[in-house]
Order: C-alpha cells, then sequence, then structure tokens
C-alpha cells in the first residue's frame, strides 16, 4: 500500500475523533499511531533497500536508479528548509515599506554626453528646459602592456654596470602587473573561477600567461593576507560577545574535509580542518595556537557533566596539579598513568582543554554561540544559542501518511512559526515583563499533547531546549536564528562544487583567507578588488578592514 492508498482507506473510513467516547478514542489514536509507525517504518526500509540495489548495481559497474522526479512528485515532502515559513511570517509582520534609494547616487560617471535635438524638427516657440538624465554603466576590458626601457650605466672605474630601478609594485614581482595580481584572487574566491577559466579570461584579452603562473601565484603569492584574516578574526571576536559557527564539508587532496565558518555581523572567517569534532572547534576558537591544558574547578564541572565514572576523577585528581597550564606533550605524558578508554580519554582531555581556553586571555573567549544543536558546539561557551529555524526543520521532516496527523502537524507549525515572530517583536522592544510571557508562552506551546506520537516527541524535545532557544529574552542582541553563518557557508559550498578539492596546505590556507577577505569586505561596504589592488600595489592607503570593523564596532548593533 502506497502513500496515496493509505490516505484514501482513512478518509473513507471517516473517523470523527470528537464525537467518540474517551476509551474509542484512546483506542483508535493508538492504532493510528501504530500504522503510522509501520508505514514510516516501511518507507525507510523501502529507502534503504532501494540504496543497497544501487550499491550493488555500481560495485556491478552498472548504474543505480536515476534520480528524476515524477511531474506531480509533492515538492514540500522532499524540502527540509524553513525558508517558506519563515518568509510567511515576514509577510505578517507590520513591517514598513523600505526606503529604497537610487543606485545611481553610487554609479561613479566617467564621460557625459549631450544627446541634441535636430533644431530642424522644433516648433518655433520650443523652449530649453534642461536635460533628462539616463545613465548606461559599461565598461572596457583593455591591456595596459608597459615596455619599461631601463638605462644601463658602466663605470670602467669601478667596474660595476648601473641600471634604473623598476617602480614600485613592479620591481621583483615578474613579468605581470598590479592589475593581474590583483585579479587571480578576485576571480578565484569571489568569482568562483577555476584557474584554467581565469587563463581563459586573461587569453581571451591577449595577456600571454601560464597555467603554472596563475596557480603558483595564487598558492604562494598573498602571504601578506593570512596576517590581514588573522587581524580580521581577532578584531571580530572581541567586537561582540556572542558569535555565530556553522560548518561544511570540503574537500582537500582526495579527502574529506570540514569548513567552519565563524561570523558577526562585522566579520566572516573561514577555516577548513580534517575533522570537525569538539577539539578542532575549540582549536578554530584559539585561532590555532597552541593547545593547552588546565585541571581546575571548572574541570571538575565539565567532566561531572561529561558523566565519567567516580574513579577516573578520583585518579584525575591525583593525577593533575590544580590551576596550573601544561601543555599537550605534558598532558599526553600524564593521562597515560591511569587506564582510560577512548571515549573517556576524549572527554577528559575536552575538559581540560575548555578550561584552559575559558582562563586564559591571550584572544577574547566567545560568552554566547549562537549554532544549530550539532554536538561539538556544546560546552564550549559558557552560554549557547540554538537556531529557530534549525529546530523549525525537525518538524519539517515529519511527513505523516494519517490525514488526521497531517492537519495537526500543519497547526502546530503554524503556532511554532507565530511564536517565533513574537520573539522577533521582542528583540526590537525588549522589557521584563514582555520575557516573563514569552517564557510562559513557550511552556504551554511546547505542553501541547496532539495524539500524534512523533509530533508529540518532538515538542518534547523542543521543550527540553528552552534555555538554548529562549537565550534571546536574556540577551536581546541576539540573532534567533543562524542564517548569517549558513549563508556564508554557501560560499564554501559554490566553491567545492566549482573546484572540488584543494590539492595543498598552501591553496587550502589561501582558499579561507580570501573567503574571509572577500565576505568580510562585503558587511563592511568594501569593494574587494580596491582593497586587494591597494594591498597587492604596497600602496596600502585603504584602512585595513580589522580597523574599519573596531570603528564599526563603535555604532550599537541593530539585531
Amino acid at each position: 500500500m502506497n502513500r496515496a492508498d493509505l490516505e484514501k482507506a482513512i478518509n473513507f473510513l471517516n473517523i470523527d475523533i470528537k464525537s467518540i467516547s474517551a476509551t474509542i478514542r484512546i483506542i483508535i489514536i493508538g492504532l493510528l499511531n501504530i500504522i503510522e509507525t509501520i508505514f514510516q517504518n516501511k518507507e525507510e526500509l523501502k529507502e534503504e533497500n532501494q540504496k543497497l540495489k544501487d550499491e550493488i548495481n555500481h560495485l556491478k559497474g552498472e548504474q543505480g536508479k536515476p534520480d528524476i522526479k515524477a511531474k506531480n512528485s509533492n515538492k514540500e515532502n522532499s524540502n527540509h528548509s524553513s525558508e517558506k515559513e519563515r518568509k510567511d511570517n515576514l509577510k505578517k509582520s507590520n513591517k514598513k515599506k523600505r526606503n529604497r534609494k537610487s543606485r545611481n547616487i553610487n554609479i561613479k560617471i566617467d564621460r557625459e554626453e549631450t544627446c541634441k535635438i535636430d533644431r530642424d524638427i522644433l516648433p518655433e516657440d520650443a523652449q530649453f528646459k534642461g536635460y533628462s538624465e539616463y545613465i548606461v554603466q559599461d565598461i572596457k576590458i583593455i591591456t595596459d602592456n608597459v615596455k619599461y626601457k631601463r638605462e644601463i650605466f658602466y663605470s670602467p672605474s669601478t667596474g660595476k654596470t648601473y641600471t634604473g630601478k623598476l617602480p614600485d609594485g613592479v620591481e621583483g614581482e615578474g613579468e605581470f602587473g598590479i592589475g593581474i595580481r590583483s585579479l587571480i584572487p578576485l576571480l578565484k574566491s569571489e568569482c568562483n573561477m577555476t584557474e584554467k577559466s581565469i587563463l581563459d579570461f586573461f587569453q581571451n584579452f591577449g595577456i600571454y600567461i601560464s597555467s603554472a603562473y596563475i596557480s603558483n601565484r595564487w598558492t604562494k603569492g598573498y602571504d601578506i593576507f593570512h596576517d590581514e584574516k588573522n587581524e580580521i578574526y581577532k578584531t571580530g571576536l572581541s567586537l561582540t560577545t556572542f558569535q555565530q559557527i556553522d560548518d561544511t564539508g570540503a574537500r582537500v587532496k582526495g579527502e574529506n574535509h570540514y569548513t567552519q565558518i565563524v561570523c558577526s555581523p562585522y566579520y566572516t572567517a573561514y577555516f577548513t580542518t580534517p575533522k570537525k569534532n569538539r577539539l578542532t572547534v575549540l582549536d578554530v576558537f584559539r585561532n590555532f595556537a597552541p593547545r593547552k591544558f588546565l585541571y581546575n574547578q571548572h574541570t571538575i564541572e565539565l567532566l561531572n557533566g561529561f558523566n565519567l565514572s567516580q574513579k577516573i576523577k578520583n585518579e584525575l585528581d591525583n593525577l593533575f596539579d590544580r590551576d596550573k597550564v601544561i601543555d599537550e606533550e605534558e598532558f599526553e605524558k600524564h593521562i597515560k598513568e591511569i587506564k582510560i578508554g577512548p571515549t573517556q580519554y576524549l572527554r577528559v582531555k575536552e575538559a581540560l582543554a575548555i578550561a584552559e581556553y575559558h582562563s586564559q586571555n591571550e584572544i577574547p573567549v566567545i560568552k554566547q554561540l549562537i549554532c544549530d544543536d550539532a554536538p561539538q558546539f556544546k560546552v564550549l561557551t559558557p552560554e549557547l544559542g540554538l537556531c529557530w529555524v534549525h529546530e523549525g526543520r525537525h518538524y519539517k521532516k515529519l511527513n505523516p501518511a494519517i490525514p488526521l496527523y497531517r492537519k495537526e502537524l500543519d497547526d502546530f507549525s503554524d503556532k511554532f512559526w507565530k511564536y517565533y515572530h513574537k520573539l522577533k517583536e521582542y528583540k526590537q522592544s525588549p522589557n521584563e515583563e514582555k520575557a516573563s510571557i514569552l517564557s510562559k508562552e513557550f511552556d504551554e506551546l511546547f505542553s501541547i499533547v496532539t495524539g500524534y506520537d512523533h509530533l508529540d516527541d518532538r515538542i518534547g524535545k523542543t521543550l527540553a531546549k528552552k534555555k538554548e532557544l529562549l537565550l534571546v529574552l536574556k540577551y536581546p542582541e541576539l540573532p534567533i536564528h543562524n542564517n548569517a553563518s549558513e549563508l556564508s557557508a554557501r560560499v564554501q559550498v559554490r566553491d567545492r562544487d566549482v573546484s572540488l578539492h584543494t590539492m595543498s596546505e598552501d591553496g587550502t590556507k589561501i582558499k579561507d583567507t580570501f573567503m574571509t577577505i572577500s565576505q568580510t569586505a562585503k558587511k563592511l561596504g568594501i569593494r574587494t578588488y580596491e582593497y586587494i589592488y591597494d594591498r597587492v600595489s604596497g600602496a596600502f592607503e585603504m584602512p585595513s578592514l580589522a580597523s574599519i570593523m573596531l570603528q564599526r564596532g563603535m555604532v550599537p548593533l541593530n539585531l
């Protein structure tokens, strides 16, 4: 029986739950939940079975089942994005219309031409009333090849030859000028062009350049920007108590890696790592400074939360000196003195590393972290704020076959997003009374029992996250969704789609650096090419992105 047949059969029974006595209602709801569970299990097994068949066919050198959607397929069933619901809520909000300004005010006028009227067609009494302006944007791509004639003098008395010096920005930089050297990172990181496409671009305009030069320049010719990235990151961490984080897949030399994205309203920074566990995320927060470890009261509290046995906790108490910072080599030396399993070892290492991170003052400690519910992000910061959009996706994934349960899900989803909208309104004018009301409404909303077991289970899980989902009531400046880091993650995804993977440590590092430069410049309203050109030329006339961030940080955020 497929979904359509099941729906038809249930609708044929025409069950009116409200009109049935309480005892029979409980029985019918129980049976419907059993049917729903059996049907969902059947769908999961069907999908798993197809994957196994496809894998067998691939091993045989054949193709699996083609992924072709039927014309009348229900797109909503496979789309777990909450974008539609959020947009619907935006429409319901009483926002004022945008006061759109003409984009022409930002356009640089390079030349003017007057379009004259043929005087012969004008009546004798026609009077000149000025001009009607019409702006057309265009661009010219022309070469600017320069032949430098360097004077040469020879002195017989000294036996030396003296040669005229090339201009700054040219001397020692090879046969390609500032414009080309500035375009390569722009085309690579912001325009998502492959090195082959960049080569074709230059050759189309008469630039005789090799793919080897482009590759070598990209990976080894922009080291000054790594320092700029470090300054951007350190400054970004210092400007707000909260940060947002997300990760997405990456490939390095054919192996799976992960790109961590850390951001705030002032910047976005990218870090590609082999793993995405809690220690890796902590390395990102510490900007990959050498790991340090500390056993103190905070460590003990973390270990209690990790549910370690009392025996191991007693051994650790005798093993490490209180309040003494040690390096990774010393930690490994100590930990070998006790018998401990791999999972317990990892939890101990995490606890000592987190405690040291919170105690150090070399890099700003993140107070509130906004993220999804991934385990690697938990306990790293004093407070954690969860994304409402991610939470909404859990409900979107529910796909009941019973019509009654579909209605229950739709009704609850509507209430979910209405409550989300109330939180957005609260951020505009927060106060204790509103916070108290919203807290009570949260308890009421996520204590609803619908009778649909999968939905009720999901509602209970959301209720358990109340502290993290309602952190905004304590700090109204916090975002209630993680869209900023998710949108930034798409930059890495687009790069991965184009280039598939980086081939070296240098290539991975420069990719992350220029993504950081580019996305931060966008947030600050700085043209990326102008900034790169300023740095590549050695002029340094533009202030650094970090200094612009500091200046912007003096203005209160309006989130």
